[in-house]
């Protein structure tokens, strides 16, 4: 194969996973798609702006069968300056993961009952004054749109600086494209609330999230639903707890951007 042959195999490799990637970028996840909140449908154009929460208790504590759970409301610069902590997050410390769209709390579970239990925060969810009801952001979920938002140019500009000859006749350069989703990923796995059992003694913590409540809000129950406990022989549970915080709500400042 000649050199002019070997030039117009890279460039047409080239444009295909040029193609690719802007195909990939221009996708958005179906998870995206879904309503933000079960609630009315006129409600959801008030619903995960940019504002900042004045929730009040900001920090309670309730205790059910001998397992104690500690909810705090987490505010901007608190996540800002928690996720740059390398004695923490080591190299991946950085940036702050959730969007200003969020409302974000951090979760204590102290097991003192002398028995397994079993968490699951995908079962958690915030309620609202006005009838909606927001289910708990996973990291899967903010990951996905993390990447919708990035810039496309930005992208692919990383592939063109990086690219050479590669089985399709160009290299892509998949560590640095994915550098940054990877990291806002492995910080919110390291920092969110992961389901599974705890074992009697254990204190465990972690953050969970979910959309901004309508703007309008003045009252939020944040439900730490479905704790599972006392379980049979055949490891199927026999109760289920759910732990409940009732917070007043204020505006404290709106931003000027809305949400996506």
């Amino acid at each position: 194969m000649d050199r002019a042959s070997i030039s117009m195999g890279t460039l047409v490799g080239a444009g295909v996973a040029f193609g690719l990637l802007l195909t990939g970028c221009a996708h958005k996840s179906s998870l995206l798609l879904e309503r933000q909140a079960r609630g009315p449908l006129e409600e959801e154009s008030a619903i995960a702006e940019r504002v900042q929460w004045q929730l009040s208790p900001d920090t309670q504590v309730k205790i059910l069968e001998a397992v104690e759970i500690t909810v705090r409301h987490t505010t901007t610069s608190y996540l800002n300056e928690f996720f740059r902590n390398k004695q923490i997050f080591g190299a991946y410390a950085g940036l702050n993961p959730y969007f200003p769209e969020q409302v974000v709390f951090y979760v204590k579970i102290a097991n003192h009952s002398g028995r397994k239990i079993r968490v699951k925060p995908d079962d958690f969810i915030l309620i609202d004054d006005r009838a909606n009801q927001y289910q708990c952001l996973t990291p899967d979920y903010n990951t996905a749109l993390a990447e919708a938002k990035a810039p496309v140019g930005t992208f692919t500009r990383g592939v063109l600086d990086e690219a050479h000859p590669g089985y399709f006749g160009v290299g892509v350069p998949v560590g640095k494209i994915l550098a940054k989703p990877q990291q806002l990923f492995a910080l919110m796995k390291m920092s969110s609330l992961q389901e599974g059992y705890l074992f009697d003694g254990v204190v465990y913590d972690g953050l969970i999230a979910f959309w901004s409540p309508h703007r309008e809000a003045h009252q939020l129950k944040l439900i730490l639903s479905n704790v599972k406990i006392d379980f049979e022989a055949n490891d199927l549970p026999k109760k289920a707890l759910d732990f409940t915080f009732d917070f007043s709500a204020a505006l404290q400042q709106q931003a000027v951007l809305k949400k996506k």
